[in-house]
């Protein structure tokens, strides 16, 4: 099994590339991202010093102008039977196009625009806090964070004063110091990135409740009201610590809001009526929604993954061991056999 893991969360998903598929009996080459090679490599040591037989657990580095070719030989080789990816859905489309060039099945873990939804009779309180997470943890580099905030308009006025004081009280330091809620971005094409879908929904008559315009890796919590589908900030993936807050009329238009995007991988909706949350969760196009919960939520016991652009296939669960094995049927016949000619 090739396991190809990303950056942003460099242990955990590291290890959920070959974890299972180790478990499940396959041997594993798990292709470092070359933004934290040693990261990924030190994962590889800790199994060699487990005892692993040398040769079961096995590391590839690269140089980033080298990554084409090198995933390229890796998906072409015989002895890799599967390939599991983890980051971009432009990625994921070359390598997923590489492996159906020899039929072999890929799981896609990739981009997302995660909504959140407020209905008119959510609890807001408890809505801002898992906005706020779901938004901000990991300054926003996670597929499954908040990207999109999506408030009935009875209680968009309400939210917005509560969400805007929140992400204004969460500060920015550096990470070495590990004293406030957001770090650094990962480096400065993701501040331009961000910078530049801020700059757009402003233009085109957005409003900023907190944050803004960046000139480091250290960006501030972004809250961008009234976007709306003729700024980029509506349909793009940030990857970065900037939320998009898009008014809608009712709970009918917020589910069309939530479902107007080519991603689906994680959502939420937030409603005191737990029927109605279960109700509208079943109408967004997501591989997973929470109700009253956040966005980002992850369990090694649950399947994990998306649908569209945001990919296809499951990690964890029995899903997950049905990614990293093949289904056989085996008969033995005990009589003697009966045939039609």
């Amino acid at each position: 099994i090739l396991g190809i893991a990303p950056w942003n969360a460099p242990i955990i998903l590291g290890v959920r590339a070959i974890a299972v598929p180790l478990a499940c009996g396959n041997a594993v080459i798990l292709k470092a991202s070359e933004t934290c090679p040693r990261t990924h490599a030190l994962i590889i040591e800790a199994f060699a010093e487990a005892g692993f037989p040398e040769g079961v657990v096995q590391v590839v580095t690269n140089a980033p102008e080298d990554a084409g070719e090198v995933v390229g030989a890796l998906i072409d080789a015989p002895e890799v039977k599967r390939i599991n990816f983890t980051g971009s859905t432009h990625v994921g489309r070359i390598i997923a196009k590489r492996a159906a060039e020899h039929l072999k099945p890929c799981l896609l873990e990739l981009g997302g625009k995660a909504p959140l939804l407020v209905l008119d009779d959510a609890d807001l309180d408890e809505g801002v806090k898992a906005a706020a997470f779901g938004a901000f943890m990991n300054q926003g580099q996670i597929c499954m964070s908040t990207e999109r905030i999506i408030v009935v308009e009875a209680v968009a006025e309400a939210f917005a004063e509560k969400f805007g004081a929140k992400a204004q009280s969460m500060a920015t330091g550096d990470p070495r110091e590990g004293n406030t809620p957001l770090g650094a971005v990962v480096d400065r094409k993701t501040v331009d990135h961000v910078n530049g879908l801020i700059a757009d929904a402003l233009g085109k008559g957005a409003r900023l409740l907190s944050g803004g315009e960046a000139d480091s890796v250290l960006m501030p919590a972004t809250v961008v009201d009234g976007v709306t589908a003729a700024m980029n900030l509506y349909r793009d993936e940030s990857f970065g610590p900037v939320v998009a807050m898009i008014r809608a009329r009712d709970t009918e238009h917020a589910i069309e809001l939530a479902n107007d995007t080519e991603y689906g991988l994680s959502a939420a909706v937030f409603t005191r009526d737990t029927a109605k949350g279960l109700s509208v969760a079943r109408r967004i196009k997501s591989g997973i929604c929470h109700v009253n919960g956040p966005t980002v939520h992850d369990e090694a016991q649950m399947p994990f993954g998306g649908v569209g652009a945001s990919g296809y296939g499951r990690f964890g669960g029995r899903q997950g061991i049905d990614s990293f094995t093949e289904t056989r049927w085996i008969t033995v016949e005990t009589q003697p056999g009966h045939f039609p000619i």
